[in-house]
């Protein structure tokens, strides 16, 4: 069993890559695995928010892996031979070769994979860094300012697959969301080639036939989109309404940088050029003022994680007992 990586943030299309990639007869996969994520957190210090002591579930692990002959590098080998095991399970029931896993918080340990999956093929998904910010705020918000929720997808997330893309550019693929809508056949056509499979264009044309397995990913997408578009490229312009948004667009580019953005596939300049010539009003301001200021608030004091803490205790239950 051979296995492909396909890397992005959420709301990158991937979803659609993904079905795109395992109609291949030879290519298995699920909506999105995150099977290698918990078993890779649970050497680290921090990061999760459990019923149990976490801290000290985490510290134990530590104190166990040094008894190993290898210390963490056994446990992290083990870690791969279950995870390969489990992928082989699914390729062997579906009758194939490959398997594919697409979870976008991998990104959180990109850096782990390349280390225990070295001879996997990685893809690398981009797109439009205004289209993946709007369509978190549509997916996940109703259309509200809700991105303080995804600063670790937006921020950390981004800059952990530039970098992971940077140091192995040679040896991945990359593809922009953009390309894959305007020409599918053309991208693909690279993708196969370098997964070294054969490719036939009539797959493009059903791709949607295709019924991932689980309950994540964009159930949205997969139920509503039955043939690629070019629709989806502008979308993202219907959401910068207001001043407010439009300096937090920019800023965030900025942020990212000219020189990560052309890595990506993506000119600064003209990026700023598109949001400079919006037609902007006053709908919604009030509201991203206050939720940008919440949000703030949100990051620093982290409330999620505290009301995680709280649940932990009898009295929070007394309290607020469907909680």
């Amino acid at each position: 069993m051979k296995l492909i990586f396909l890397f992005s943030l959420p709301r990158s299309g991937s979803t659609l890559l993904q079905r795109l990639i395992a109609s291949h007869p030879q290519i298995s996969t699920t909506s999105e695995p995150w099977l290698i994520l918990p078993y890779l957190y649970t050497i680290r210090e921090k990061g999760i928010c459990a019923e149990f002591d976490y801290n000290t579930s985490s510290l134990a692990i530590q104190d166990f892996c040094r008894a190993l002959p290898n210390g963490e590098e056994d446990y992290l080998l083990e870690v791969r031979a279950l995870v390969e095991r489990l992928y082989a399970k699914v390729s062997r029931e579906e009758k194939t070769t490959h398997f594919l896993d697409k979870t976008p918080r991998y990104h959180l340990v990109i850096n782990e994979i390349y280390k225990l999956f070295p001879e996997s093929k990685k893809i690398f998904l981009w797109r439009n860094p205004l289209s993946v910010m709007t369509s978190i705020m549509s997916t996940w918000g109703q259309g509200k300012w809700n991105l303080y929720r995804y600063k670790i997808d937006l921020f950390q997330g981004l800059n952990s697959l530039i970098e992971a893309y940077q140091a192995s550019s040679n040896e991945v693929a990359s593809i922009r969301f953009e390309s894959l809508v305007g020409d599918p056949e053309k991208e693909l056509e690279k993708i196969f080639s370098y997964l070294d499979l054969d490719f036939n264009p009539d797959w493009i044309a059903s791709f949607h036939e295709l019924k991932l397995k689980g309950r994540t990913g964009d159930q949205v997408g997969v139920n509503e989109y039955q043939n690629i578009s070019q629709e989806p490229l502008d979308k993202w312009k219907n959401k910068i309404v207001n001043p407010v948004r439009k300096a937090w667009c920019c800023h965030y580019l900025k942020g990212i940088g000219r020189e990560k953005l052309q890595i990506m596939g993506y000119d600064l300049d003209d990026l700023l050029v598109q949001i400079d010539s919006l037609p902007l009003g006053v709908s919604l301001m009030l509201s991203d003022i206050w939720r940008m200021v919440y949000g703030s608030a949100y990051c620093l004091l982290d409330p999620d994680l505290a009301k995680g803490k709280l649940k932990e205790t009898s009295s929070w239950r007394k309290i607020f007992p469907y909680s």
